[in-house]
């Protein structure tokens, strides 16, 4: 807009930057904030007892050009002024937007809700970010955000909205995309409890027939020797099947099932119950817990994590050497560390860095590999709130770095 000043023989152009409207004892006070470029300078105006049907020219640009959805609407329910954003987001013209009570155009599920809403603001009670939805001419929904303030005296209702449609398809996509990975958690859980209650069957059984069987006439040292083993193992099976019922029926609680564990005692637990694996690999193990022995943690993950590092380091160890882990503890600035390092083939960091601890991939060719281990060993420590580092180099071995939150 341009004014020229009669008296100063100045022309300014004036760019209006924004319209500040206050409702006080039945008037409206609006302050208009103005850019005057010959002066460089932002000049506030005031117009006192502003008449809410007579928009200015100066006012009529803002009006006019907003993206949001502004209206003027009667205590009567019907529109009184409304910018051309309403008629484009609606879909309706200007004329039909008139000439029909505001309820007809919103979404039937929503339209009791609203009724109330208005009703409120009949009673002179302003509305901040109610969001309903509305029915565009050709059919689609619309959601939106309203702030609305009433004038009782002139019975009328300011009021401006935001088209919030694309945040709440968003918010649609991600609660299904929430209620998804909750249904295949829970489908999993029940696969895991399944699973472990199965097959205590038949480790049962294997007890019972341990404890019939009569050693006495057993006269063969080796072979006793290797029924203890099985028997040994057979225990540690049920032991292990039993605590993952236990966490499973608990399973809503785990966050907090913590306790004090001494490092070593969870450590020979995990290495009784693989010791055929490491007799027959000649597997060497260098253990240092003197800086750290003890750690809060669960007790049943820390003893997978011990037992799915380990069996990693001597199932992927190089064909020319016998494995050797390292396996030590240490307090760094306050935070508790768990070290384990083996001399296997390792891999090439750079190519697999964003998969290691993906499920169910493999970097190299075993027959047992199953892409699961390392999976389940991120998460019980990222899911307690810790981190986990690797460093390794094809045929020099892997070192993975724990770090426990306090």
């Amino acid at each position: 807009m341009v004014l020229t000043n009669p008296v100063l023989n100045v022309m300014f152009c004036i760019q209006v930057k924004e319209i500040l409207t206050i409702f006080h004892s039945g008037c409206i006070f609006s302050f208009i904030c103005l850019n005057l470029t010959s002066a460089n300078r932002t000049t506030l105006i005031m117009i006192n007892n502003f008449n809410p049907y007579s928009i200015t020219n100066l006012t009529e640009p803002f009006f006019e050009l907003s993206p949001d959805l502004l209206c003027i609407a009667g205590f009567d329910g019907y529109f009184k002024r409304i910018n051309p954003a309403v008629s484009k987001t609606l879909g309706y013209s200007m004329a039909e937007l008139y000439a029909r009570p505001i309820n007809d155009f919103v979404y039937n599920d929503d339209k009791d809700l609203t009724c109330k809403v208005r009703e409120q603001l009949t009673q002179d009670k302003p509305l901040f970010n109610f969001e309903n939805r509305y029915l565009t001419k050709n059919g689609g929904i619309v959601w939106l955000s309203w702030t609305s303030l009433p004038v009782s005296d002139e019975k009328l209702v300011f009021a401006i909205a935001k088209n919030i449609t694309h945040k709440k398809k968003l918010e649609e996509d991600r609660n299904r995309v929430f209620s998804n990975l909750s249904k295949i958690n829970c489908n999993l859980k029940q696969l895991t409890y399944l699973a472990s209650h199965d097959l205590r069957a038949p480790v049962k059984n294997l007890l019972v027939l341990f404890d019939m069987l009569n050693t006495s006439k057993i006269e063969d040292s080796e072979t006793l020797e290797f029924i203890d083993v099985l028997k040994l193992t057979t225990e540690t099976l049920n032991d292990t099947l039993d605590k993952y019922l236990n966490l499973l029926t608990k399973k809503d609680e785990l966050h907090t099932m913590t306790e004090e564990i001494n490092l070593i005692e969870s450590l020979n637990i995990v290495l009784q119950s693989i010791n055929s694996l490491v007799y027959n690999s000649r597997a060497t193990f260098e253990i240092d817990f003197s800086e750290l022995e003890i750690i809060r943690f669960n007790k049943v993950q820390i003893e997978s994590i011990f037992l799915n590092l380990i069996t990693n380091a001597i199932k992927y160890a190089r064909p020319d050497r016998f494995p050797v882990v390292s396996i030590r503890s240490e307090k760094v600035n306050g935070v508790s560390r768990l070290i384990i390092k083996d001399n296997g083939l390792g891999f090439d960091m750079d190519k697999v860095k964003d998969k290691i601890f993906r499920l169910h991939e493999k970097f190299h060719n075993h027959s047992d590999s199953r892409g699961i281990g390392l999976y389940l060993v991120y998460n019980y420590i990222t899911n307690s709130g810790g981190q986990i580092d690797v460093e390794s180099k094809i045929n020099e071995g892997t070192k993975f770095t724990i770090s426990f939150k306090e």
